[in-house]
């Protein structure tokens, strides 16, 4: 195994240690230690993640960048306010049920997710992907059925965090549509947890108004509760972190393999750890489960293939020929844009072309690319058949400008085309708290 790899490996490792740390510890200071708050627990979260965040921000790691416009501090809060939600009722369940069957029931996010798309946008799926939901809720039904420390409101939380988990992601999908708008996963975490203190810290004073005193008698009695605390809330920013970084290491459907794994993973270690009973019926429900999301995720990778054979120009399938700098559009105008298209007829060298904010403000109606960058794009095609040159925003892309590449390309044998293409890639959308579509969350 190369470096590579090994680095691969280590961000798999991170990324699985802090999700399953987060998930067990959370069990352990609500079921163990006398500590019932867990809006409160969920407020200390989030203002780990948020405080992290700006620290390795001000380091330059992880850069945040400004919210452009009033529109786009108001679709945050609305992400926000979901996310939020969404980690207080999961929070909530953990209280009254195991992990093992709060992980059953969670393996549901993929129904909830088709349901609320065709609801909200119209969504239609393929048969083969409405099938695999079946067996998602048939497996949480059975599972329910042979849990045997069965809880209604627990239960009940539970669904309703994995509902609006799958909320979360559809609004955000719909919601940061604009390029313009989309952030990459580190800088909408700083937002969205920096929002949630906002909401969490009058929901705590109202819903647990003594979860601050209970706190200080906690590690006033029992000194070793305040690192136990301080722990699981950097764990809670880790697991965005290594979500950012497993998504940079693997490719799509690693991602989703992993993501799969993850929750039998926690599954079998919460078993191990606080031997709570686990009956057969309990475990084919969550096999049944499981093999429902893989079949699910599996139909989904089918679907997009499927489209990108049909286009293989990407357009049908909604994936831009040109990949533009989310953020650089709009705006002041004033940096140039960086955009790179792959030379096919060499494929050598790739020719990026600066224009200086000629691309313009792209509207929100939800159009990825401008008159200009469809222009770019007929100068992409025609170019495989040695075409000739494009007027773009008033200025002459010419031949001369590809002669100049030509001279700077290196030897034959030399790497240069491959990077050609990833001059300007960014994005939006990753995982818990991600501007994502999906569990990887958003490509930069």
């Amino acid at each position: 195994m190369g470096p590579r790899g090994l680095v691969t490996l280590s961000v798999i490792i991170l990324w699985y240690t802090s999700n399953v740390g987060v998930l067990l510890l959370n069990k352990h200071l609500l079921s163990n230690t006398g500590f019932k708050q867990p809006v409160f627990l969920t407020l200390c979260h989030m203002l780990a993640c948020s405080s992290l965040a700006y620290a390795l921000s001000l380091s330059g790691a992880f850069p945040i960048r400004q919210l452009r416009s009033r529109r786009q501090v108001w679709k945050v809060s609305l992400l926000a306010s979901i996310f939020c939600v969404t980690i207080v009722l999961g929070n909530m369940s953990l209280r009254f049920i195991a992990v093992s069957f709060s992980q059953a029931v969670g393996s549901g996010t993929p129904f909830f997710t088709a349901v609320l798309a065709l609801a909200l946008q119209g969504t239609r799926e393929s048969r083969g992907t409405y099938a695999a939901l079946f067996p998602i809720v048939l497996g949480v039904i059975v599972a329910s059925g042979g849990e045997p420390q069965f809880h209604a409101l627990g239960f009940a939380a539970c669904v309703l965090a994995t509902a609006a988990r799958a909320l979360k992601s559809v609004v955000q999908s719909m919601l940061l549509s604009d390029p313009t708008e989309k952030l990459d996963p580190m800088s909408l975490l700083f937002y969205m947890s920096s929002f949630s203190v906002l909401l969490l810290l009058p929901a705590t004073a109202i819903l647990e108004p003594g979860a601050f005193a209970q706190t200080r008698a906690l590690v006033a009695a029992r000194p070793g509760f305040l690192w136990w605390l301080l722990l699981n809330s950097s764990l809670a920013y880790a697991v965005n972190l290594t979500n950012f970084m497993v998504t940079k290491h693997t490719s799509a459907l690693t991602l989703q393999v992993l993501g799969n794994m993850k929750g039998v993973i926690a599954a079998a270690v919460s078993v191990a750890l606080f031997r709570n009973v686990v009956t057969a019926r309990g475990l084919l429900g969550y096999a049944i489960t499981v093999a429902g999301v893989f079949a699910y995720s599996e139909s989904k990778r089918r679907a997009r293939a499927t489209k990108a054979a049909a286009d293989p120009d990407g357009e049908a399938a909604g994936e831009p020929l040109l990949p533009v700098k989310a953020g650089a559009l709009g705006g002041g105008g004033g940096g140039g844009t960086a955009i790179g298209i792959v030379a096919s007829s060499g494929g050598a060298a790739g020719l990026a072309l600066s224009l200086g904010g000629a691309l313009g403000r792209v509207g929100s109606g939800g159009g990825l690319l401008s008159s200009s960058a469809q222009q770019l794009q007929q100068h992409h095609r025609s170019a495989r058949s040695g075409g000739g040159s494009v007027s773009v925003g008033g200025v002459p892309v010419v031949a001369q400008q590809q002669q100049q590449q030509q001279q700077q390309r290196p030897p034959p044998g030399g790497a240069a085309g491959a990077e050609g293409a990833g001059t300007s890639s960014s994005g939006g959308a990753g995982g818990e708290t991600g501007a994502e579509g999906g569990p990887a969350g958003e490509r930069r």
